[in-house]
């Protein structure tokens, strides 16, 4: 049975802890910008599952380059 009046679960970063970033902008681990990364903890859960489809999408084009 699930509570209704729980808290929402927080959104999971997609950090993994090794970050640097390439020659675009993004990190080579998680896939996100520099901008992404900085703004991660202000951003909404609504922006933080914005970013994650963006970093599915960077998945797909890497695999396919």
């Amino acid at each position: 049975m699930t509570n209704e009046f729980a808290p929402p679960r927080p959104i999971r970063s997609p950090c993994i802890g090794v970050c640097a970033l390439d020659e675009k902008d993004l990190c080579i681990a998680c896939r996100r910008t520099g901008m992404e990364i900085a703004e991660w903890g202000v951003l909404t859960d609504e922006q933080k599952r914005a970013v994650w489809a963006l970093i599915r999408q960077r998945e797909e084009q890497d695999n396919q380059a």
